[in-house]
């Protein structure tokens, strides 16, 4: 069973994810909270799978509760939910170290689907959320890509940054999961990436993928 804490400042929200992740049979949520300093405490207390962060609240924002998730507890799994009027929030929840950035408005199957995925150790990411990060991530300033890329870490560069799992790149290039998480693994220590959002804006932003 997935044990989700929830922390969002609107109370039809909260109450709305609770009712999406216990209609599911491998999920149940463990607590919510309305402001970011709840959510730390409850992080800390009830150690859940994954929290579902917003990224405005009162008092302590989403990034910044996640980077105190995070900074207890490395291997926590936050993923932060926006919404396009979010982007000033977005790199520092990723910096923060979220796992994921979802739509609020994402279907209630692509919400659950992500939080499955990051208990797996995954980072689930909404494409339109990825495009909003590459935009600002490209105004700003273009990365090289190391020299040393092998053609097949270039292949699954390019699938990372269109928001494919492990699972599915390695169904389209036809090998082996535990290939593609070797390959993943080389990417992120090749081009200084912390973890696999920043890899999938990295790649556009060296021209390897649209952006």
């Amino acid at each position: 069973m997935i044990r989700v804490l929830i922390a969002d400042d609107q109370h039809l929200v909260r109450m709305g994810l609770r009712m999406l992740c216990e209609s599911a049979g491998d999920v149940t949520v463990v607590g919510d909270a309305a402001d970011g300093h709840r959510a730390v405490a409850l992080a800390a207390r009830l150690v859940p799978d994954v929290t579902l962060m917003d990224l405005r609240m009162p008092g302590l924002d989403g990034a910044a509760a996640t980077e105190r998730i995070t900074a207890a507890r490395p291997d926590a799994r936050v993923l932060a939910l926006t919404t396009f009027g979010d982007d000033d929030h977005l790199y520092p929840a990723l910096a923060a170290g979220a796992r994921g950035f979802l739509l609020k408005s994402a279907p209630p199957e692509e919400l659950l689907d992500a939080i499955r995925r990051a208990a797996a150790g995954g980072t689930p990411f909404s494409q339109e959320v990825l495009g909003r990060l590459v935009e600002r991530a490209v105004s700003a300033r273009a990365e090289t890509a190391p020299a040393d890329l092998t053609p097949r870490e270039r292949e699954v560069l390019v699938l990372v940054a269109a928001g494919l799992s492990n699972q599915e790149i390695a169904a389209r290039l036809h090998v082996g999961a535990t290939t593609v998480k070797t390959h993943v693994a080389a990417l992120l220590a090749k081009t200084g990436c912390p973890n696999r959002i920043r890899l999938a804006v990295f790649a556009v932003r060296a021209g390897l993928a649209p952006g």
